[in-house]
């Protein structure tokens, strides 16, 4: 019977051998691995690589999804609702996490890391999930010295084959209803920028978020109950008729105008628009859009469920091809090209493309209506058109109630009557509310305030009665 001694002296021969053999094995690899690098074209390398991992594949009992972030152009619904879902599960085999916490909520939020593993079960199954991020350089057509950087994200899901039809039928379906419901339960209203080093990168970082914590609602808004009535009804018509708007071939958006004086509340509407749909605003600044095309990259990087916001749209830009039709010089004709049309603009939100997404709101807001082409304000452009127009006695009473507390006072019924004189805005009578340290003191501030508006009108209209009559007379004179 051999000796212990014997016996190790054996293990530890065979444990020499293998490594001696493992070495050489990497070493060969390795000396193959240079070879080939240094000899072989990179389309050549390529074909062996894969080759040579459909040969394990074959044999291998795992099936692996890619489930990209976009799919062409528009986002990839699974992907965010995997996004979204992921966040909820954690496994032992996570070793790094994203976490983060807005200023204004209250919770943390935790995200998947590069590279990273989750293990999730369903069903008794298991499914592995890996967030795989690559950066990827390209040429900065209006920059070359400033190259673009993007990121481009996907997740792989690893399964047994035989689950194939389980993940597809049943366990994607359920990450999808899963995710929504956990976003409707934990939503943060956003109000998105775009960033234009990006417009040349990833469509999915075009616009740059931060939290929309506006506390504009309905309630408080100071505009006549009949108009607001009309809007909210004309909202939830709107958000309810899905299957309708297919039904009759129209994409799935809605057009508003708001128009008025500066100070009548046009912002503090989108912001209550936005809260009682919690629907996310995308802010888009037109002059800072070079180009048709780079409008429609915009218009595909927005998301469902979302008002798209143009402000002082008949200030914001020339819209060039209606103001003439004669011939215009070399530079001249440049410098229209690359910049963004009207018709760009009317396909943008009326044309092929606006069909690139549902249930969207699409708002301009103006000073000056009249200013503005009639092309963009027919019907299915500019739906709706709603005057944001200067404070009434009902808007100064919704004003008094949301800054002074009261719903009644001896002063209101005089301070209504030079309201129904005098053309002020809610902002103005809001600014005279807060003057006062309390509701008798704020609402002789507004009194003042209102008397010196009567007066200015009066001596403007006396201005203009004594120039017409300097104007008659120096006509008479020529006579």
């Amino acid at each position: 019977m051999p000796s212990n001694s014997s016996t190790a002296e054996a293990n530890l021969a065979n444990a020499k051998a293998l490594l001696t053999a493992a070495a050489s094995f990497a070493a060969t690899v390795v000396l193959a691995r240079s070879v080939a690098n240094d000899l072989l074209p990179p389309q050549l390398r390529s074909y062996f690589y894969n080759a040579f991992l459909n040969i394990f594949d074959r044999f291998s009992s795992q099936l692996t999804m890619v489930i990209d972030e976009r799919d062409g152009l528009d986002p990839n619904q699974i992907y965010d609702a995997a996004d979204t879902y992921l966040a909820t599960r954690v496994s032992p085999s996570t070793h790094r996490l994203k976490v983060s916490k807005p200023e204004k909520e209250d919770s943390i939020t935790t995200t998947m890391e590069s590279n990273q593993e989750i293990t999730d079960t369903f069903n008794g199954v298991q499914f592995h999930w890996v967030l795989v991020c690559s950066q990827i350089e390209g040429q900065n057509f209006h920059n070359a010295r400033l190259p673009f950087r993007s990121t481009v994200r996907s997740f792989e899901l690893c399964f047994h084959k035989k689950h194939r039809d389980m993940v597809l039928k049943s366990y994607l379906p359920h990450i999808l209803h899963q995710a929504k419901e956990i976003k409707q339960q934990t939503k943060t209203l956003k109000i998105f920028t775009f960033d234009y080093r990006q417009m040349f990168g990833n469509i999915s970082n075009l616009w740059v978020p931060t939290n929309l914590d506006h506390p504009s609602t309905f309630e408080k808004l100071a505009m006549d109950s009949e108009i607001k009535n009309f809007i909210l009804s004309d909202l939830e018509r709107f958000v309810k008729r899905k299957e309708f708007y297919r039904k009759v071939g129209k994409a799935w958006k809605r057009g508003y105008l708001l128009y008025g004086p500066p100070g009548t509340g046009k912002s503090s509407l989108i912001a209550a628009m936005a809260n009682y749909l919690k629907f996310d605003v995308y802010d888009l600044e037109l002059t800072e859009i070079q180009c048709n095309s780079d409008l429609r990259k915009l218009l595909i990087g927005m998301s469902n469920r979302s008002i798209l916001v143009v402000e002082d749209i008949d200030c914001s830009i020339e819209f060039q091809d209606r103001e003439s039709r004669t011939e215009e010089d070399g530079a001249s004709s440049t410098r229209r090209r690359a910049q963004v049309t009207l018709s760009g603009l009317l396909n943008f939100i009326d044309g092929l493309w606006s069909s690139c997404g549902d249930e969207r709101i699409i708002i301009f807001t103006t000073n000056r209506k009249e200013k503005l082409d009639p092309a963009l304000l027919r019907p299915g452009r500019m739906d709706v058109h709603v005057h944001m127009s200067y404070c009434s006695p009902c808007g100064f009473r919704l004003l008094a109630s949301n800054y002074l507390g009261i719903q009644n006072h001896e002063m209101f019924s005089e301070i209504e009557e030079r309201i129904l004189s005098t053309k002020v805005t809610p902002a103005a009578v809001a600014e005279q509310l807060l003057k006062g340290e309390d509701s008798d003191k704020a609402l002789r501030h507004l009194m003042e305030f209102l008397e010196a508006k009567e007066r200015e009108k009066e001596e403007a209209e006396l201005k203009i009665r004594e120039d017409g009559e300097k104007k008659e007379k120096k006509a008479e004179n020529i006579k």
